[in-house]
């Protein structure tokens, strides 16, 4: 170990640490801009920024592979799928009024004892590993592809069929809003015939 090593520390981080916490800041803003933002359209855009940022974060973490597929698969499939089912069930591009259902504190409490638990389990798997820099990069293609059709096979199958059903949904309610909109207000039940107006035209003014 060098003298620069040893000397670095958390007073002392360098350029790739400190450009790795802004991206973070960046990635965690859009993030909070995405479930908060009233208008389904740029939520949708701001999704892009945030797992855009997620990108950027793997490729300062020297994992380009898993940067490549991010952007691949996450911006260049998922984000596209949603905005072809905002198109398909014909969202309103300016701000929504029944996008936010009332029940923000629930959903804030949810989402922070989930991120709560993530961190546990992420903190506590992981606490004690070594990571060999001398060996294999763990974001090689050999060593993610392994990874991914050995042990996360199932869940990446799940989240395939999550997506086609997300897409099955939009088509549906595409469908029913267009029937419905074709179909026209139902006609009132009892309704006589309109009155002739001048129909008596010997009758007494």
């Amino acid at each position: 170990m060098t003298l620069a090593a040893a000397s670095h520390g958390f007073l002392s981080p360098t350029g790739v640490e400190i450009a790795f916490l802004l991206v973070g800041l960046v990635t965690f803003g859009a993030a909070v801009l995405t479930v908060t933002t009233r208008q389904l359209v740029h939520a949708a855009l701001w999704l892009v920024v945030a797992l855009g940022g997620l990108a950027v974060e793997y490729l300062l973490l020297t994992a380009e592979f898993i940067a490549w597929v991010q952007v691949l698969i996450y911006v260049g499939a998922v984000v596209v799928l949603l905005l072809f089912g905002l198109m398909l069930t014909r969202a309103p591009v300016g701000r929504s009024p029944d996008a936010d259902s009332g029940n923000r504190w629930a959903a804030l409490t949810v989402a922070a004892a989930s991120a709560a638990a993530l961190v546990w389990v992420v903190v506590d798997a992981f606490r004690a590993t070594w990571i060999d820099l001398d060996g294999p990069a763990a974001g090689s293609t050999a060593v993610t592809g392994a990874s991914l059709f050995q042990n996360w096979v199932l869940p990446f199958e799940a989240l395939s069929v999550l997506l086609l059903a997300a897409l099955v949904g939009a088509i549906v309610l595409s469908r029913r809003a267009k029937a419905e909109r074709t179909a026209g207000p139902p006609a009132a039940h009892g309704a006589g015939p309109p009155a002739a107006h001048g129909a008596d035209k010997g009758g007494v003014r």
